[in-house]
This record gives C-alpha cells, sequence and structure tokens, in this order.
C-alpha cells in the first residue's frame, strides 16, 4: 500500500491503489477541497508582522530621540544656569567694590583697602598702628595681591606675617596674625625658615618676601578688607 499527494491550483486530490484478490488493481479517489483566500491570509498575516516590527522599530527610534534630546536640554539648562551664576556673582562683586571708598591716601585692590606708612616701627607697633586705623598689617592671600603689593608699595615694610611658637610641634612656624596658617609664600632665596623674633618683610629689589628682626624699625602695610557687614553699612548709611 502507497500515498501520494498531488497539487491544484485550487484542491488536493488523494488517491491510493492496490490489488484485490483477483489481482485486478483497484484506484481510489478522495477529494479535498482548500479553503479559498488560505494563501492571501498568508501573505496578509506576514504584511501584518513586518508591519509591527517596523513599528517598534520606529517607536524605538522616537524614544531615542526624545532621550538624547532631554539630556541634550538639561545639559544645556545646566551651563546657562551655571554662566548666569557666574555673572551674577561677578556682578555683585562690582557693586560690592564700587561701593568700597577708600580714605585718602589709601590705595584699592579688590574688596580691601590699603596704607603705607610713611613713618618707621617695629613690627608690635606698626601692627598696633594698623589696628588703631580700623586695619591690620596686610595679608596677602594670593598671586593677584602680591603682585599689586610689590607694584604699588615697593620698599621693605613689615607685613601680617611672624614666626609663632608651635607647643604641638615645639618649632616656630609662619603664621598670620589672624592665626591662619601660611599657604601661598613668595619667599626670596634663603628666607623660608621661621625664626624665633623674625616677622616678614615685602618687598625686595625682585618683589620677594624677606625675613627681618622684629625688633627693627621699618615702614609697615595696612589691609582694611570690607566684609558683608561693611558693606551693608554703607548702603543704610547711603
Amino acid at each position: 500500500m502507497s500515498s501520494e499527494l498531488e497539487t491544484a491550483p485550487h484542491f488536493r486530490v488523494k488517491y491510493s491503489s492496490g490489488a484485490n484478490e483477483n489481482g485486478e488493481v483497484k484506484t481510489q479517489y478522495q477529494e479535498v477541497n482548500l479553503p479559498q483566500g488560505d494563501g492571501q491570509t498568508q501573505k496578509k498575516r506576514s504584511c501584518f508582522r513586518a508591519f509591527k516590527v517596523c513599528l517598534g522599530v520606529l517607536y524605538l527610534l522616537i524614544l531615542a530621540g526624545i532621550t538624547t534630546r532631554y539630556i541634550s536640554v538639561t545639559l544645556e539648562k545646566e551651563q546657562l544656569q551655571n554662566k548666569y551664576n557666574k555673572l551674577n556673582n561677578n556682578y555683585s562683586q562690582l557693586q560690592t567694590q564700587l561701593l568700597v571708598k577708600c580714605p585718602v591716601d589709601w590705595a584699592k585692590f579688590g574688596m580691601s583697602c590699603y596704607f603705607k606708612s610713611t613713618e618707621r616701627k617695629i613690627w608690635p607697633e606698626s601692627k598696633a598702628d594698623c589696628q588703631s586705623r580700623g586695619a591690620n598689617l596686610v595679608i596677602i592671600n594670593n598671586k593677584e595681591e602680591q603682585e599689586f603689593i610689590e607694584l604699588n608699595m615697593r620698599g621693605e615694610s613689615w607685613i601680617g606675617l611672624t614666626a609663632s611658637y608651635k607647643s604641638k610641634t615645639g618649632e616656630h612656624e609662619w603664621e598670620w596674625m589672624d592665626g591662619s596658617p601660611l599657604t601661598e609664600a613668595f619667599w626670596a632665596p634663603g628666607q623660608q625658615d621661621p625664626v624665633h623674633g623674625f616677622s616678614a618683610v615685602c618687598c625686595e629689589i625682585k618683589g620677594k618676601w624677606t625675613r627681618s628682626q622684629s625688633s627693627i624699625s621699618k615702614t609697615w602695610i595696612c589691609e582694611k578688607l570690607f566684609l558683608t557687614d561693611d558693606i551693608r553699612k554703607i548702603k543704610i548709611s547711603e
């Protein structure tokens, strides 16, 4: 017994053949009708699946674009905010500096006024004189201030740096008169070691610091720093 399958455009015929008792070949046919439109349905399903895939890819692309744009806008906003804050700070500092009015014979730099004496005193007396003027011996915090002192206050004058004894280390260390440690220095070669009874002087011929015995009379430089409270008082008085 054998079976075979033949196909036609619109139907399928299945037949079987064999021999009976008399040796005669007997053939039987069986027709199976195909559903109409079966090929078209499969084609539609394939198209629909392809459409869903394309739609999914399009959705992912749109989502990626929106995410990228959101990140870009956020970064731009942060950059603009930083620029605004910087400009606002600069504007506030400019307003503050315009309000700072230095007395006669005082030089202005940033938010401070500076005075250089013409008479001479020892370091402790120089410190006391600045305090009587509502100021202190100058504390140099950065390179810009150092250059201003160097160019406008030339000559060896006391500044607010002195060698102080530290019980913790048992040694002398350089310390500003307000108690803050020395962080940025502009020493002339061989002058940086703190020695008992010595204070700092600015400036030698190359604009650097030197050390000198505090008991020697020299001119001095005072600094009056205008703080927030001082500016507020100026605004109120105006």
